[in-house]
């Protein structure tokens, strides 16, 4: 439940290569490390060499790479990169309940079977007997001062699980697509439609037919990273 504490490990981006490798110099020793990167997407914007990162590191004999890439500064924003902390952060989230529009959640449950052959992020009781369905997409994109964008390429899977949503949606059941923004420097959050348009088609599509929108920016502070406040979403015309 708890999202990683461990202390991060500032040094400088090098290069990021065959999507899952970063090779860093760390700040303290000068050392060049070799971190995985926990991040399928494009990272548009965020690569350049010389970026001030934050690493973690793993003392397990089995792993053979021991640090993973977690935080790109850019432009003097923190950028939360590891997109297997997005759902971490959002679980702890609605377990504080600091999503007010989801009401007092009673009960959780991740990672189910919905749809076809899908699993939704959490499905969630709440204190007035809602049954709600969240989806959560890690945002790292803003090519705009202020704004977050999503997504950062192609997204042929992002697309279907707003299709699975729209499906799910009825007078019983919530359907919410929720857009972490792992930024602290984003005041908006907008569809990057000359990025995939066909996603940003799907998206309208999915708002019509009952599909809700929530996007949280976070706050980087000792160690860890949480949701901060709720932004506003631009819907393109």
């Amino acid at each position: 439940m708890d999202q990683p504490n461990k202390r991060f490990i500032s040094g400088k981006l090098i290069k990021r290569y065959k999507r899952f490798f970063a090779d860093v110099q760390l700040d303290n020793t000068k050392q060049i490390v070799t971190a995985h990167c926990p991040n399928t997407g494009s990272m548009l914007g965020l690569l350049k060499e010389g970026n001030s990162i934050k690493l973690t590191k793993v003392d397990n004999k089995d792993r053979k790479l021991k640090f993973t890439l977690e935080i790109i500064k850019q432009d003097g924003a923190n950028v939360g990169v590891n997109t297997h902390r997005a759902n971490r952060i959002v679980e702890e989230a609605l377990i504080s309940n600091k999503i007010r529009s989801l009401k007092k959640i009673i009960n959780l449950k991740r990672e189910v079977k919905y749809g076809e052959n899908s699993r939704i992020d959490f499905l969630v009781q709440n204190n007035i007997d809602e049954e709600i369905y969240i989806e959560v997409k890690n945002v790292t994109l803003s090519l705009k001062k202020g704004i977050a964008e999503f997504p950062d390429a192609i997204t042929e899977r992002g697309s279907k699980h707003l299709k699975e949503l729209q499906k799910i949606k009825n007078k019983k059941t919530r359907a919410i697509m929720l857009y972490l923004i792992q930024r602290d420097d984003c005041k908006y959050f907008r569809i990057a439609k000359e990025i995939d348009e066909k996603y940003n088609s799907n998206l309208k599509e999915a708002i019509r037919s009952g599909v809700e929108i929530l996007c949280y920016n976070c706050k980087f502070e000792n160690n860890k990273i949480q949701i901060d406040r709720k932004i506003k979403f631009i819907e393109n015309e």
